[in-house]
């Protein structure tokens, strides 16, 4: 299983960024989390088939309709097997 690290800037906290993050990734059999950093950014990780992470990986550049999304980094983990997907 193909497995990333996404780090998303922009408006992407209190506009249920991290919700609407699960529900794509589960709809996409992903698992993995999502949570707000400090910084303002959210933090999404994933595990999965390698065509699901490339569709998250597009949802993100524009996320749930209040986000306004900046910029998205996205970097290769090893693989991990995950279970579920989070908000934390």
């Amino acid at each position: 299983m193909a497995c990333a690290r996404f780090f998303v800037t922009g408006q992407v906290q209190g506009v249920f960024f991290r919700a609407a993050t699960r529900e794509c990734a589960l709809r996409l059999a992903l698992s993995g989390y999502a949570r707000n950093l400090a910084d303002g950014r959210v933090e999404v990780v994933a595990s999965g088939d390698a065509g699901s992470l490339a569709e998250l990986d597009a949802w993100l550049h524009h996320g749930p309709p209040a986000a306004r999304v900046e910029s998205v980094r996205r970097e290769a983990l090893p693989e991990q097997t995950l279970r579920g997907f989070v908000v934390a």
